[in-house]
């Protein structure tokens, strides 16, 4: 009888302790969720190992959610900038192009050639003419035709890459018979600008995996390349249209990237967790 006594009181003192670590964890998930949402970082994906069926369920739906409320923060920040764009080109527009027309003709004047006036005249045009190039730029953002989806043989796009940038070391893990729901116009200018901004960042190789193979589920491409490595403080702006730690770059090409995969109902992204070998890889979800 003592002996079935002790073993019943083990068994609670086990059970109290099982019960008290497991409330533990839950707490700490709970903080962490709360950190996240108060820090605006909705890309948390918290474990559903170790957890009972119900609580799994429920860390699942907190992860979805965490996910959706993202992708409708990025999609809100794009369409806030295509209404800026529309507005700023309108009004550089007609600042610009008087000044560019009215210099340009003064520069062919014989009494300005080789005075002094030249100089600064030319200066105001070169200035005006990198200002149209500008409000160009901005035009790309908003004037985007709405995506004309198809089947798209993923394998053949890729291939065909392969041999326009042949200085790349090229590993592709992609599967002959992919097919990708996409805009295939649209789909090959984001990889494009991927490539060419891994080429301006150095980079020597290019590795492309597809992490779901199964049609017609929808896909997830991860890019990765060896090329300068971004900094922490440059991941949050590196989407934003303009932004550019490059002299000769017009920061137009990963937030324009991410806009036709918006627009096609999927997602362009830094993955949190680099391809190996790779100091930089993206990720293009749900497409």
């Amino acid at each position: 009888m003592v002996t079935l006594c002790i073993i019943i009181g083990v068994v609670l003192v086990v059970l109290v302790v099982g019960i008290v670590h497991h409330q533990h964890k839950l707490r700490l998930r709970a903080h962490i969720m709360k950190e996240a949402i108060r820090n605006q970082d909705f890309s948390f994906r918290l474990p559903t190992n170790n957890l009972l069926p119900g609580e799994r369920a429920m860390q699942e739906a907190l992860n979805e959610l965490g996910e959706n409320i993202r992708q409708q923060m990025n999609k809100n920040e794009v369409e806030s900038w295509e209404r800026l764009t529309r507005v700023l080109t309108h009004e550089m527009m007609n600042a610009t192009a008087p000044i560019t027309s009215i210099t340009q003709s003064l520069l062919s004047r014989p009494d300005v050639k080789g005075t002094l006036l030249e100089d600064g005249i030319k200066a105001i045009y070169d200035t005006s003419r990198h200002l149209s190039d500008f409000v160009t730029n901005y035009r790309k953002m908003s004037e985007l035709e709405k995506p004309v989806l198809s089947e798209v043989p993923l394998r053949p796009m890729l291939d065909e890459l392969c041999k326009t940038y042949q200085q790349l070391a090229w590993t592709i893990d992609v599967p002959a018979n992919t097919i990708l729901k996409a805009d295939k116009g649209m789909l090959r200018q984001i990889l494009m600008n991927l490539i060419k901004n891994a080429i301006e960042a150095e980079a020597t190789k290019i590795i492309i995996e597809l992490t779901c193979t199964q049609n017609p589920s929808p896909k997830t491409i991860l890019i990765g390349n060896d090329g300068s490595p971004i900094p922490a403080e440059n991941r949050q702006s590196l989407f934003v249209p303009f932004f550019t730690t490059k002299r000769t770059g017009s920061g137009i090409g990963l937030s324009l990237s991410r806009r036709m995969m918006i627009q096609q109902g999927g997602m362009l992204d830094l993955a949190e967790k680099n391809l190996p070998g790779c100091h930089v890889t993206f990720v293009l979800s749900s497409i």
